[in-house]
């Protein structure tokens, strides 16, 4: 093929991919051969260096769930700040994005940059402080959570429980939110979370018998079929279900979040409306003295009609509310990671329409 072709039909829709195969196939055999050698060479070196941060993170779990239950508290504050400080210079990409959503969010709100930074120092921090305070009290005895962790609304979940369908927990990566089944757990409700799973297999069952021992049991978020009858099953049992729904980067149900069109997922709806099971809003936040509770909101009124697509799709976008209006009160305790990359640009591959079938996150259950 001529330079002029490839120029040519490169300019032509949907021909881009063909035009690099052709162009991959005329180079000579060697420099082919060349090629994949060193993709496989570089791909081996990812999973290694993917492997070995693992296992350090692996270690360093069971290091701290065995050092910080003896940790005095001002050691242990003294700790957060240090690790709060180091990760906020190591992981800057996370933090522009944190810096970037906010300003584009709130920029009535918080029209300073002084302002903004304060903010994401904040949120930073908590959320540091709140992986702490799991390790801390994860397999702490249930009388010291129950007195650590305050809880508000109690009388809300025991109503909606009484309705003998399972509860959806909807909630956010707001405060500690990974305290929130530790806490119910030493209540004496059973108690499941949907968990999107680590990569590493060996990592990720470490940390499901870590949930487990302190009365969590975890339903993995992929396969998403499963993911769909480990929901079913546990609300069958009249189980109370976290489901996180903050994070607004896929799906198909369009919702306005901090006044920005957002893909939300239609998981929560979708489920609420299947099973009959009671949404209620549960938020573990903390005050300015560092005291965390849980505070568990009136159940949510789900919106029926004949059509069960607009029944999804009016209850997302109720959910997005409640979700929204808890942010607002404690945008510091938020990680502001919940929107799509690149300038909260929609993704090109994925479409926000209202697709046809019962699904959830585009899996037919």
């Amino acid at each position: 093929m001529s330079a002029t072709a490839l120029f040519y039909a490169s300019r032509l829709p949907g021909r881009e991919e063909r035009v690099y195969k052709n162009f991959f196939y005329m180079l000579p055999k060697k420099i082919r051969r060349l090629r994949s050698r060193l993709r496989r060479i570089a791909r081996a070196i990812i999973a290694a260096l993917d492997w070995l941060r693992y296992r350090a993170a692996e270690y360093s779990m069971r290091v701290f769930v065995r050092a910080l239950p003896r940790m005095p508290a001002r050691v242990l504050s003294g700790l957060t700040s240090a690790v709060s400080r180091a990760t906020y210079v190591m992981l800057w990409k996370y933090r522009r994005r944190m810096e970037q959503n906010l300003a584009v969010a709130m920029a009535n709100e918080l029209p300073s940059d002084e302002q903004r930074d304060l903010i994401v120092r904040k949120a930073w921090r908590n959320f540091a402080q709140g992986i702490l305070e799991t390790l801390r009290l994860m397999h702490a005895p249930k009388e010291r959570v129950r007195g650590i962790v305050e809880m508000e609304g109690e009388e809300h979940l025991r109503r909606a429980m009484a309705k003998g369908k399972g509860v959806i927990a909807l909630s956010a990566h707001l405060g500690n939110f990974t305290l929130i089944g530790v806490r119910l757990a030493a209540a004496g409700y059973s108690f499941s979370a949907l968990i999107k799973q680590p990569r590493d297999p060996r990592f990720a069952r470490l940390m499901d018998d870590y949930r487990m021992k302190a009365g969590v049991t975890t339903i993995s978020a992929k396969p998403r079929s499963q993911a769909v009858r480990g929901v079913l099953k546990a609300l069958r049992a009249k189980r109370v279900v976290l489901i996180i729904a903050d994070e607004f980067k896929s799906g198909d149900v369009p919702v306005e979040f901090f006044g920005i069109r957002s893909p939300a997922p239609r998981g929560p709806a979708t489920f609420a409306l299947r099973t009959g099971a009671a949404t209620v809003p549960m938020f573990m936040v903390r005050d300015a003295n560092d005291r965390l509770t849980l505070r568990i909101e009136p159940e949510i009124e789900l919106s029926r009609s004949d059509g069960l697509e607009d029944d999804v799709a009016a209850n997302t976008v109720l959910f997005t509310r409640v979700i929204e209006a808890m942010i607002r009160r404690h945008p510091d305790q938020w990680n502001w990671l919940g929107f799509q990359r690149g300038g909260l640009r929609a993704r090109k591959r994925k479409k926000i329409n209202g697709s046809k079938g019962l699904r959830v996150e585009g899996i037919e259950p």
